[in-house]
């Protein structure tokens, strides 16, 4: 399941700011908030996130939602640093890899 949220996130993060013309999901602007308008492609990356970020373990799930709710803010223009949100999609990425392929884990020692 992680593995396939991962490879989803991905390719969606990828078809958002590389467009190939035939596998472009079209930028269909969904509303406006702030002066920025919200599109479809966003709109999944944000729920794939929030996917993702539900299968972490605790101390990890928390971390990622304050993440998501930095990207949020960063996406939507409230927090104004150049670039942020992509940084803050792929420290998920990166995360969710470190998760799967299990570097996350406690090393667990014999008594």
């Amino acid at each position: 399941m992680l593995l396939t949220v991962l490879v989803l996130l991905v390719v969606l993060w990828l078809l958002g700011y590389i467009h190939i013309p035939t596998l472009t999901i079209p930028d269909i602007p969904l509303f406006a908030v702030n002066g920025h308008v919200v599109t479809l492609v966003e709109t999944l990356i944000f729920f794939v996130i929030v996917l993702a970020v539900g299968i972490l373990p605790t101390p990890l799930r928390q971390i990622g939602y304050a993440i998501v709710v930095l990207w949020v803010l960063s996406t939507l223009g409230v927090i104004a640093i150049a670039g942020l949100s992509a940084i803050l999609v792929l420290a998920i990425i990166v995360g969710l890899i470190a998760a799967l392929l299990g570097l996350l884990d406690s090393p667990r020692q014999a008594i």
